[in-house]
């Protein structure tokens, strides 16, 4: 202490032991806090999942709430079933039929790909073209162990959903109180402006899931009904495939493309490129007409920000991170501009995903 005493007065600072003891307390700190984050993930990660549910929620309610000038409690009510009562209805009906065609889907997909490995054996350069066709085949395999490694954790999943459901009830019941809650963590005279970047951030979601789940159902259907033109095989369940993977932005719809693909090439060459054509065109009209009319500017991301997104939460957070990209990327996005470049630089200029003046 003698020795930091010294040196405080040597270069003229006021670093007295007590201080040194409060930074070295507090530096030891911030690593535990940040260590508890990391271990805690996967719970932010359901957190995040439930207010992005609740989101969800409030968009299909305040409307309604608007409309009809009713209480928000059966309102919001109303609105859970509205969302859920179409997914049931449509399990009821159909969950059977793709059901049989994803056991299809999944037992035919080695077919195609063993169809492509001899088509590519009989061309120049087969070996260079296997050696890549083999490393594919190497990261396919990962990527089925993982999807039966998920399966068998199939009760874990659905007990973590409801427990996102619930929250995402509870929230949406809410949404101002749970705001509230976090304002008062913040000095009062930042309050006003930490509630607005906050309702920034859900204008910001509410337009961003708007295009997404509008995109969803469109892609799926689309995809689904040119499937089942071109003659490739369990059409809707590829359909249905393709429209939930069209929510992990970028990623999703490369994804879905290649079970696609592998289908339609147990069938022909002539049916497998159709099908790549297909869904190159309906991404195409997804990402150029549908999406930006839908969102209206109101969460729009740069492409570069989306992608690297992706890989970035996909490693650090694993398959969640993977399919909440997109909301988190937004999120953070937002953040960046409001308080670091707008409150931090004094940058005025930009104006944020959801922002409004």
């Amino acid at each position: 202490m003698k020795f930091f005493k010294r040196h405080a007065e040597a270069s003229g600072s006021d670093w007295s032991p007590g201080k040194i003891v409060f930074a070295v307390v507090a530096l030891v700190g911030t690593f535990f806090a940040f260590q508890l984050l990391v271990a805690l993930s996967h719970l932010w990660l359901m957190m995040f999942a439930a207010v992005v549910f609740a989101v969800v929620i409030r968009a299909v309610a305040d409307p309604l709430i608007r409309i009809t000038r009713l209480p928000e409690v059966p309102v919001v009510v109303a609105s859970v079933l509205l969302i859920i009562g179409p997914i049931a209805l449509g399990l009821t009906l159909f969950g059977s039929e793709i059901a049989s065609q994803g056991a299809g889907v999944i037992a035919r997909i080695p077919m195609g790909w063993d169809r492509i490995q001899q088509v590519v054996a009989d061309q120049p350069y087969a070996g260079e073209i296997q050696a890549a066709t083999g490393q594919l085949g190497a990261y396919a395999g990962r990527a089925i162990g993982w999807a039966q490694t998920f399966a068998m954790g199939t009760a874990v999943a659905l007990t973590g959903l409801l427990l996102v459901i619930v929250a995402g009830i509870y929230l949406a019941l809410s949404p101002a109180r749970a705001r509230d809650g976090l304002v008062a963590l913040v000095p009062l005279g930042r309050r006003d402006r930490v509630r607005y970047i906050l309702d920034t951030i859900g204008r910001a979601l509410k337009g961003w899931l708007k295009g997404q789940i509008i995109a969803m159902i469109a892609v799926g259907l689309a995809s689904g009904i040119g499937l089942s033109i071109i003659g490739v095989p369990s059409p809707v369940a590829l359909g249905v495939l393709t429209g939930l993977l069209n929510f992990v932005p970028i990623v999703g719809p490369i994804l879905a493309t290649v079970p696609a693909v592998l289908m339609a090439a147990t069938v022909g060459w002539e049916q497998a490129a159709l099908t790549l054509l297909l869904y190159f065109v309906v991404q195409q009209v997804e990402s150029i007409l549908l999406v930006p009319l839908v969102q209206k500017n109101v969460a729009s991301l740069p492409v570069i920000v989306t992608i690297f997104s992706v890989v970035a939460f996909g490693s650090l957070l694993g398959p969640l991170g993977v399919i909440l990209s997109g909301p988190l990327a937004l999120t953070i996005f937002v953040l960046v501009i409001m308080v670091y470049r707008q409150d931090v630089l004094g940058d005025r200029t930009m104006q944020a995903p959801g922002e409004t003046r």
